[in-house]
């Protein structure tokens, strides 16, 4: 289950990482600079992009339970939907529609 979620200190590592790419550029200080610097930057975004997609796909992750729950949730609302509460004057009783 490690896996499937994201865990609690990752996060605030992949805003370090993002901020040291931003630092990294503002060391450089010209084009020339810049421009040298392609392939660690180019590790840098790799890195920091490969986090950010672990971090967009295991922040949204349902575990197995969660996914139960949320089935489970979502079934009773549509068992309510069916539902009227209003009173009905027939039978005094709520009815299905």
């Amino acid at each position: 289950m490690a896996d499937s979620v994201y865990e609690h200190d990752r996060p605030a590592r992949l805003v370090e990482l993002l901020r040291a790419i931003a630092d990294r550029i503002n060391e450089l200080d010209n084009d020339d600079d810049l421009l040298e610097a392609g392939p660690e930057l180019q590790k840098m975004l790799g890195d920091a992009r490969a986090e950010l997609f672990r971090y967009e796909v295991r922040i949204t992750y349902d575990t197995p339970e969660v996914a139960e729950s949320r089935r489970i949730v979502e079934r009773a609302k549509r068992q309510t939907d069916d539902l009227d509460f209003g009173d009905s004057e027939e039978t005094g009783k709520w009815q299905e529609r």
